[in-house]
C-alpha cells in the first residue's frame, strides 16, 4: 500500500465515522469508518517503512536523487564565474 493510499484511507474512515449520520439496518457505518481508518494507518505506517528501506538500499537519503540521476560537471573547459563582491 502507498502512502497515498493510507491518507485516503484515513479521509474515507474518517469520512465515515463523524461526518455521516447513515443508518443502515444491520451494518454500523460508524465501525466501517473506524476500521477505515486503522487499515489507513497501518498501510501508511508500512509505506512509510518501505519508502524507508529502499531509500536506505540505494545509498541516498529521502528526498535525494538516486545515484543514477547525479550529474557532476567534469568538462576541463569548464570555469567557475569570478565571485562579485
Amino acid at each position: 500500500m502507498t502512502i497515498g493510499a493510507g491518507i485516503f484511507l484515513i479521509a474515507v474512515g474518517a469520512i465515515l465515522k463523524f461526518a455521516t449520520n447513515i443508518h443502515i439496518q444491520g451494518v454500523s457505518v460508524d465501525t466501517i469508518g473506524v476500521i477505515l481508518m486503522i487499515a489507513g494507518a497501518v498501510g501508511l505506517v508500512l509505506g512509510i517503512f518501505q519508502e524507508l528501506i529502499w531509500s536506505r538500499r540505494r545509498g541516498v537519503a529521502p528526498g535525494e536523487p538516486p545515484v543514477e540521476e547525479r550529474r557532476e560537471v567534469r568538462d576541463p573547459a569548464y570555469r567557475e564565474a569570478p565571485p562579485r563582491y
